[in-house]
């Protein structure tokens, strides 16, 4: 076996990335395997069970805080965009891409020759990853140990038990991908339309369990970012609140059929409660601030972000394109929105904002507004064509 030098590998602690420190000396040959781990609010717990078993395997791991550009340079880019995809509000799919790219700039620090990723070759997560990586260092070799030695799960976990690694250890049943955003639970092990995994569910309850009473909380926007929470602030402590309090009340549990990149359906789990507030909450203030021909052209390009996003297309010039006209309409939604949690239902309270276009001294049918005899001429000349119709082509 040739001896190689130096590889960067996105590492999360994981049974496919911890296998991979493993199988890159054993079967790939490399000297020394640079292990990233990058935090995009997977919680302290993943972190330290990550660094646990990089020691047991006597690995070093640089370790990187990317929560702070993941919210302000994805997630906030998602609300803006109403970014959901099937009813999944994409998170793993912004994060693997944040951290491909903190993947390959430790490779270039380092002088690696190649970067690794653990991802299997029936999956989403190796598009997305690899199109980063070809993006910003396209001269780098790219290793898929899980696709290119057709790798089972039952399979891996053999291998590391034999090397004293626990793959049961991680939260759940299942396993999965945890960032602030969401939680992906067991992605492609679901194989069945029926059994439920209770115990894979890590910040929402099953609404009947959820507080008797409701928890109410009032949320501001400026420009489409949300900047304040009963007083909380901090971008990256409103989102895990939000997680904590929605996921406590029921909120954001997902069970869909998912049509995956290769064009296969998956019944995938998720939750994701902050994720379900924030765009609910967003989706409503554009409503009240935003014109209705703005609304049912940004609907098409809110869909569209959220396919190229789901489909590993973060890097495509299109996508940019978009987030250039969906920051435009986001210049007055502004405002603050009061709301209710109670038993896996969001109930809207009360809104205001300066930017409001509802505007009831004009469409109240209680009030004048204007003179209701100047529609008269509108009403015969849009009549007109249907007059036409009817002579013509009447329906039975």
């Amino acid at each position: 076996m040739e001896k190689k030098s130096k590889v960067a590998l996105a590492y999360s602690g994981g049974l496919d990335s911890t296998l991979l420190a493993i199988l890159l000396k054993s079967e790939y040959g490399y000297d020394e395997v640079i292990s990233v781990l990058v935090d995009v609010g997977q919680g302290e717990k993943e972190v330290e069970i990550a660094k646990e078993r990089a020691d047991l395997l006597g690995e070093k791991v640089i370790f990187i805080d990317s929560k702070k550009e993941f919210v302000e340079e994805y997630i906030h880019r998602c609300i803006k965009a109403n970014g959901s995809y099937e009813g999944y509000p994409v998170g793993t799919s912004m994060s693997r891409v944040l951290i491909a790219s903190k993947v390959a700039e430790v490779a270039k620090k380092y002088d690696a020759g190649a970067v690794a990723h653990g991802c299997t070759g029936k999956g989403n997560d190796q598009f997305r990853m690899e199109g980063a990586f070809r993006y910003l260092a396209p001269e780098i070799k790219i290793i898929a140990p899980i696709r290119e030695l057709d790798l089972s799960r039952p399979k891996e976990e053999e291998i590391l038990q034999k090397h004293g690694i626990d793959p049961k250890k991680r939260q759940g049943t299942l396993g999965g991908d945890i960032n602030m955003w969401s939680h992906s639970i067991g992605s492609g092990q679901v194989e069945d339309l029926k059994s439920q995994y209770e115990k894979d569910y890590l910040w929402a309850v099953r609404p009947e369990s959820a507080p008797d009473e409701p928890t109410e909380l009032k949320l501001t926007f400026e420009k489409g970012i949300p900047i304040d929470l009963d007083g909380l602030k901090d971008p990256i402590d409103i989102i895990f609140r939000l997680n904590e309090v929605g996921g406590a009340n029921g909120i954001g549990r997902i069970d869909i059929l998912e049509d995956g990149i290769i064009g296969l359906k998956s019944r995938e789990l998720y939750e994701a409660p902050g994720a379900t507030i924030l765009i609910k909450l967003h989706s409503d203030l554009e409503h009240l601030t935003l014109t209705k021909e703005q609304l049912r052209f940004k609907h098409e390009v809110d869909r569209l972000w959220a396919d190229m996003v789901y489909h590993a297309m973060w890097l495509h010039p299109l996508r940019r394109d978009l987030d250039a006209f969906i920051d435009s309409t986001q210049e007055f939604v502004s405002g603050d929105v009061t709301f209710k949690l109670f038993k896996g239902k969001i109930e809207i309270v009360k809104r205001s904002s300066t930017e409001s276009l509802f505007a009831p001294e004009l469409r109240s049918i209680k009030r004048g507004g204007f003179d209701q005899r100047e529609a008269t001429g509108a009403v015969k000349i849009h009549s007109i064509p249907y007059g036409l119709y009817g002579k013509k082509r009447k329906y039975s």
